[in-house]
Formats: C-alpha cells, structure tokens, sequence
C-alpha cells in the first residue's frame, strides 16, 4: 500500500511529479511515456503540500482526452483520494510521444523539451535502455546495506521512520520480481553490499605520476565501493596529493588547496553521473600530473551533446543515478556542473578548465599559471632529461613562491607551505647547489633569483 507520508518527505523526482491543476499536464504525460514511467501526483504544490483535487467526472473525462490526443495516445490510470488524485503513466511502447507544444522527457525532477537534434537521436537510441533502471539476474533479493541506506537518506533529509524497501522502491532504485525486493542497477551502485563484485567498472582509479606523462607512478588507489564512497575517497586522494598553502589571518592558517575543492567535486561527480556504464573493462580515471589533473570517463558526450554545448545544454545519459546525486546533494541543479566548475577555478584565480571528448570525456585542470609554466620551462632547460626526476616536490613548491614573490622570507615560506624554518632553509640549500636558486643583496632587504646561469 502506497504510504503518501513517504511520496511528500522524498518530493518529485525522476518518476514523480506534483501538479496543482491540470495546466500544462500534457507534457507531464509525454515526459514520462518518454522515459521510464511514473506518477503525476494532481492537488499537491512544488512545495510537497497538499492543496487539493476533486477527481470529479468532468475532470476525469478532460484528463483521458487529454492523454488520448498526444501522440500516439498515452494509456493511464488514475487513483482518487479524498485530497488529491494520481494519474500512473506507464512508459510507452511507441516512443517518441509529442503533445501539442512538442517532445519532452523526463530530465531528473522536472520535464525537458527536446530538441530536433535530440528528437532524431532519441528514435536512433531508443533501443538501448538505460543502464540504471535495469535490473540484474545475479542480484540477490531481500538485500541491501542498512548503513549506506541510513546514510544516504540522511544525505537527502528523508525520515528514517518509514519502512525502508516502501522508500527504496518510491526513489526508483528497486522493485519487486517475483514478489521479492530488488534493487536495480542504480540501487546496487548507491545501497548495494557488494556492487563491485557485480558493477567492477564502476570503480574510480587514482593515480599519481611523477613528471607529465604516464611512466613513473608514485601512488595508485582503484575506489569500488558504492558511488558517495567512491567520490569521497577520490577526494580524499586528491586533498593528499595536491599542494597546499597557508594564509594567516589574525592568529588562524587557513589551508587552501591549489585548486578548488568545489570544481573538484563537481567533476567527479559529473563522471559518475554521465559515464557510459555498459563499457565494461574501463574505469572513471583521475590522473594526477606535475602540471595538470585529468579526470575522464568512459563513454564520450552523450549522443545530441557537442563539446560546444557544455554549459548551455544538458543530455542525461544516466538519469535515475544524476537524480539520486541531486537528492544527495552531490549535484546542486541538473546541467550546471561544467559552469560551477568554470565559476569556481575563476573565483580561485585559477586558470579555466579544458575538455576533449572521443571514447572518453576528460576535464583537465591546469596546475600552473602564467609565472609557473615560465618557471617549468626553466627547469626542463636547466635539468635537461633528469627533469622533473631529480627535484622534489617541495622543492618545486618553494620556486613557485618565489617566483611570485621574489622577496619571500623564510618565515612566509615556512607559513606557506607548512614545513619548519629548518626545513626551508635546507630545501633552498639544496636549490642553491643544483644552480636553481640563488640570493642577491644582503640578507634583509635582498631578493631572490630564479635559474641565474651566470
């Protein structure tokens, strides 16, 4: 039996939708019939509160005429309740359904017209289902993981005092065969007790290379766990391997990472949510190199996207995991990703993104500014094939401040970078003996001098 308590916590979603008058229901109809089904809740505002709906006669007949003049027809179903009616949408059998003001779908929470170009990928692409509504044989039934369910309905502020599998199915992420619960793809890959044993290529794979090409790596991690897990732990990665600087306001350090922890999270999550998860044997890649961070899914755009339209369009390829992002708030609206990611590095004073797309699609992230690739082609002409081999990460990190500050104490650099005095100073010895660094003036009021070949 349907708990109404559970439908108003969770609000609309991928397969529901509130209406409080029959206004503009058509394209609800066509939205649904378009994708996988569901239910447009009529007498319920946006705002999860009930506002009423007398499913009279005269109703009823406007609402079967209005299903019945899409194209082609939609069948439907409707439930009376003393407050509000429920009108179940099935997903159609003669896809692409139009109303009168053209093609929607349905596009996480709410319903999205459909370009020409999207229109003739849409009937191209109609025989391929979508990886995360589809069910799997080997799951097992009656079963999911109580702590990452607990977990995640915390994340999307759902009351835990309603039977769980009542709340699992209402999401989307499970259903019933056989009389038994199971979950689907979406909610192996979210609740799941094992879903590497039956997803692998959902894992995220980190690695750290030392120089900017594949050859040497210093550090590598494969994430296979559930899809918050996997985004948290590539994180935590990244928050290990990426440089760090200090500012010190009043008696405080405030740590900030070289680039943006907002731009960061919004491209792992993108990667999970728009990977191609029917291309086994390739994982979601985070690569880290001296001058740049590539993070790439597999997959390429989504069929109807160009590299042109990031940021103006979105085209969901997995839309009930992008859905279960969103209520998680891992995803703060659909289709802004690419432009938070921009709005972040640019508030950051770091330099744009780029993006390249074939049977991947990849985000890079540029390391250094202006001052550094100037300061990296010094090294490389000074060190010559042992460069970036023989000098360390500090190292490297202590010439990018001076390179921006010439006049840099060893004071501030300590503060900056988090290592003692002592430490400093023996990093600048070191510099000093491979001709890298040298001090000009006397020691107050002097300055330093990068790469003097003198």
């Amino acid at each position: 039996m349907m708990n109404v308590e559970i439908i108003l916590a969770e609000g609309e979603g991928f397969h529901t939708e509130f209406k409080e008058s029959l206004s503009k229901i058509d394209k609800e109809l066509v939205a649904f019939a378009n994708s996988s089904g569901g239910k447009i809740f009529l007498g319920i505002g946006d705002d999860s509160r009930v506002k009423g709906f007398n499913l009279s006669n005269k109703n009823k007949s406007e609402i079967q005429s209005i299903a019945q003049n899409c194209d082609p027809p939609i069948s439907i179903e409707m439930e009376a309740y003393p407050e509000f009616t429920i009108i179940n949408v099935p997903e159609g059998v003669r896809k692409p359904y139009r109303c009168a003001s053209g093609f929607y779908i349905r596009n996480g929470a709410s319903s999205q017209k459909m370009t020409t170009e999207e229109i003739i990928n849409f009937i191209q692409n109609e025989q391929r289902y979508n990886f995360d509504e589809q069910y799997d044989s080997r799951y097992p039934a009656n079963d999911f993981d109580s702590d990452k369910y607990k977990a995640f309905i915390r994340k999307c502020k759902i009351s835990g005092e309603y039977n769980p599998e009542d709340i699992i199915v209402n999401l989307g992420m499970a259903g019933y065969k056989n009389n038994n619960f199971v979950l689907n793809n979406t909610g192996m890959l979210f609740l799941g007790r094992n879903p590497e044993r039956y997803i692998a290529h959902s894992a995220i794979t980190c690695v750290l290379y030392k120089g900017i090409e594949k050859l040497m790596v210093l550090d590598r991690k494969d994430y296979s766990a559930d899809l918050i897990s996997n985004i948290e732990d590539a994180m935590v990665f990244l928050k290990k391997h990426l440089n760090l600087r200090y500012e010190i306001t009043s008696l405080r350090r405030k740590e900030i990472l070289e680039l943006p922890e907002t731009a960061l999270r919004e491209a792992l999550v993108n990667a999970v949510a728009h990977r191609n998860y029917f291309m086994k044997g390739a994982n979601i890649f985070v690569e880290l190199f001296d001058n740049r961070l590539d993070i790439s899914n597999p997959g390429g755009l989504p069929a109807g996207l160009k590299l042109e339209d990031l940021g103006k369009r979105s085209v969901l390829r997995n839309p009930l995991i992008a859905a279960m992002l969103l209520r998680a708030n891992y995803i703060e609206k659909l289709g802004t990703g690419i432009n938070r990611i921009q709005k972040a590095l640019k508030e950051a004073g770091v330099a744009s993104a780029s993006f390249t797309a074939d049977s991947f699609f990849t985000i890079s992230f540029n390391l250094l500014d202006e001052k550094e690739e100037k300061l990296g082609e010094k090294l490389g002409e000074k060190l010559g094939e042992k460069w970036p081999e023989s000098i360390g990460n500090n190292e490297i990190l202590i010439l990018k401040l001076i390179s921006q500050n010439n006049k840099e104490s060893i004071k501030s650099l300590a503060a900056q970078t988090g290592l003692s005095s002592t430490g400093v100073e023996n990093i600048i010895k070191r510099l000093k003996v491979k001709g890298l660094l040298k001090h000009v003036g006397p020691a107050k009021g002097g300055y330093w001098e990068i790469m003097d070949d003198e």
